[in-house]
C-alpha cells in the first residue's frame, strides 16, 4: 500500500528537512547537510505517494543517514 504525500511530509520533517513552499502544490523540500539533493513534492496531503517519490525519499535518507554516521 502506497504511503500518503502527508506521511513522506512528515518523515522528512522529522528527519531535519525544511520546505518552502513552490508553484501549486508544490513543496520544496532541503536538507543543510546535503544541499545538493533536494526533494520536491507535489500533490495534497491525502493523495498516494507515486512509487518513484517514495524510492527518492528513502534514498535521501539513507544518503543522510550515511553523512551523519562519518
Amino acid at each position: 500500500m502506497p504511503k500518503k504525500i502527508r506521511e513522506l511530509k512528515a518523515i522528512l520533517l522529522k528527519a531535519g528537512f525544511v520546505y518552502r513552499p513552490a508553484k501549486g502544490s508544490h513543496t520544496f523540500w532541503t536538507h543543510p547537510l546535503i544541499p545538493d539533493e533536494p526533494v520536491t513534492i507535489a500533490g495534497k496531503d491525502g493523495d498516494d505517494a507515486p512509487r518513484y517519490l517514495e524510492k527518492q525519499v528513502n534514498r535521501v535518507l539513507k544518503q543522510l543517514e550515511e553523512i551523519e554516521e562519518e
